[in-house]
């Protein structure tokens, strides 16, 4: 319960109409959620306009509107025009729950690719060292034992704060977040108190959202661009557009590299070969955070997740642990026991041959996952790629191009590709269009297209012809999703004496992740 002209303080109100101060009980976006003595916030979607649904709220007992267009016809209903109403939802949802996110070490996470895994990396650190954590993201939002799946990668400005009020309730310190370039555009993470903020890398995705790649660069940016003074913001310097920002920033600069040699920490001695990271970090000079100072030196990490990317993500989480003044060896064993989430680069068998499954979105995450495999040790690759459908003529070129510059390094001539037609939804469905850039791409390369309309043909296909230290690649975003368990499947039926249970043992318990 809190007091309208209150609540009204965390806003600007640019007029208002038949002003009362009442007891408000909550708010609502959705005017079917509305319960008695809300305020209900008309946010102007893509789709539809909250301010033609004033009636079913008011109906299900909403006392006052927050509108951006004065509304005639409700003579006795207190309404307040704002210029931006999800603005304002997000400001009225923290000072309603009382500003929650101030509570608690509030952790911050965006890039194209890779915000999944560094957030799960980073709440295994923090949970190494004991603290009691929140988790909020793509897959789930969890805390002490409440679980929920997500919709969003970052759940609307109202929702999240509620998230956060229920945190600071049981108690939970420290709170790590993915944050989506379409989160910050709409508004989602207005009015949280973010004490740490990173952006690890960023690529062509989303752009239908956004309008441009400039757009959708400065979306992203802006986490880092309105960081506040005593925060900290955790840069990549193997990203030019990550770099970019640290002239851009109020808040505290630490700086990360592995390839460049540069930054504040820098990842030395890498070794794929086995596909499995393991690296030193040195930090080049001292750090100073709360009552620990880290002076120069060096520190041994192992990866249990495989790819290159992981060290990415794993640098992100480092160093978020290091500014939550937790030991080395505790960041040590947090990420060896970290298994991975689903389909980045995930190991789903490793026999005589391996088979990984990986999501290969666009070009960054294909060139990222394709490095990998150019380090590790094997005979012959063979390459599943399910065509990425309904995403248009760009990405798809794209995402084939990437394959065609990768394809002498990893001595690849063929590609087995798929339609994937009984394991998609119509949207998802590929277009002859993109087929056919798909295939021009690879002709100019010279590569083979083996097309295949289903998945489990096309897996069929890889297996047959698999031999020993084989590398088996399943690829691709919505039409790969169920490859690993079709080849899991295919193999188990092929290979009758092995023992099922540790066969399908990587499909358990995965940490599940979309894009």
């Amino acid at each position: 319960m809190a007091k309208l002209n209150e609540l009204l303080q965390s806003i600007q109100v640019l007029e208002s109409w038949n002003e009362k101060d009442l007891d408000i009980t909550g708010l609502a976006y959705n005017s079917r959620k509305v319960e008695p003595g809300q305020i209900f916030v008309c946010i102007k979607g893509f789709k539809t306009d909250g301010h033609t649904y004033i009636l079913e709220a008011v109906s299900n007992g909403a006392t006052a509107i927050i509108v951006e267009d004065y509304q005639e016809g409700w003579d006795d209903l207190p309404q307040f025009r704002v210029e931006d109403s999800r603005a304002s939802l997000a400001a009225l949802a923290d000072a309603f729950y009382n500003h929650p996110s101030q509570a608690m070490k509030t952790v911050g996470i965006t890039a194209t690719n890779g915000k999944t895994s560094t957030s799960f990396m980073t709440n295994a650190i923090l949970e190494e060292h004991g603290l009691k954590t929140g988790l909020i993201g793509t897959v789930v939002v969890k805390f002490g034992d409440y679980s929920e799946p997500t919709k969003l990668t970052t759940p609307e400005s109202l929702d999240l704060h509620h998230y956060f009020a229920q945190m600071r309730d049981q108690n939970v310190s420290h709170v790590t977040m993915e944050v989506s370039s379409s989160a910050l555009d709409l508004k989602r993470v207005g009015s949280v108190d973010f004490d740490i903020v990173t952006l690890n890398n960023i690529s062509r995705e989303h752009i239908d959202l956004h309008g441009s790649f400039e757009e959708y660069f400065n979306s992203k940016a802006s986490l880092i661009r309105e960081a506040k003074e005593d925060s900290w913001a955790i840069l990549n310097l193997d990203d030019s557009y990550s770099a970019s920002l640290i002239e851009e920033t109020k808040a505290q600069i630490l700086t990360f590299s592995v390839e460049t040699g540069d930054g504040d920490l820098v990842c030395r001695n890498l070794d794929l070969s086995t596909g499995r990271a393991k690296f030193q970090v040195e930090i080049r000079k001292p750090l100073s955070v709360g009552t620990t100072t880290y002076e120069p030196t060096t520190f041994d990490i192992e990866l249990s997740t495989p790819g290159y990317h992981s060290v990415y993500n794993s640098m992100v989480a480092i160093a978020v642990g290091l500014l939550n003044e937790i030991p080395f060896e505790t960041i040590q064993k947090g990420l060896k026991a970290f298994g991975g989430v689903e389909r980045r680069f995930e190991m789903v068998f490793e026999d005589d041959f391996k088979i990984l499954d990986d999501h290969f979105a666009n070009y960054g995450n294909i060139n990222v996952t394709l490095s990998t495999l150019e380090q590790m040790s094997y005979e012959d690759l063979k390459l599943v790629y399910a065509i990425r459908g309904s995403r248009g003529v760009t990405v798809n070129r794209e995402n084939a191009e990437a394959i065609a510059e990768w394809s002498s390094q990893l001595g690849l001539t063929e590609v087995i590709a798929t339609l994937s037609d009984s394991h998609t939804t119509e949207k998802d469905q590929v277009t002859e269009e993109e087929l056919d850039v798909f295939q021009d791409v690879m002709n100019e390369a010279g590569i083979r297209v083996l097309l295949y309309k289903e998945l489990d043909e096309a897996i069929e296909h890889a297996l047959s012809d698999v031999q020993k230290d084989d590398v088996v690649l399943l690829a691709g975003c919505q039409g790969m999703d169920p490859g690993a368990k079709i080849a899991l499947e295919q193999l188990n039926k092929a290979r009758p004496e092995m023992d099922e249970e540790t066969l399908f043992k990587p499909l358990k318990n995965r940490v599940a992740g979309i894009l």
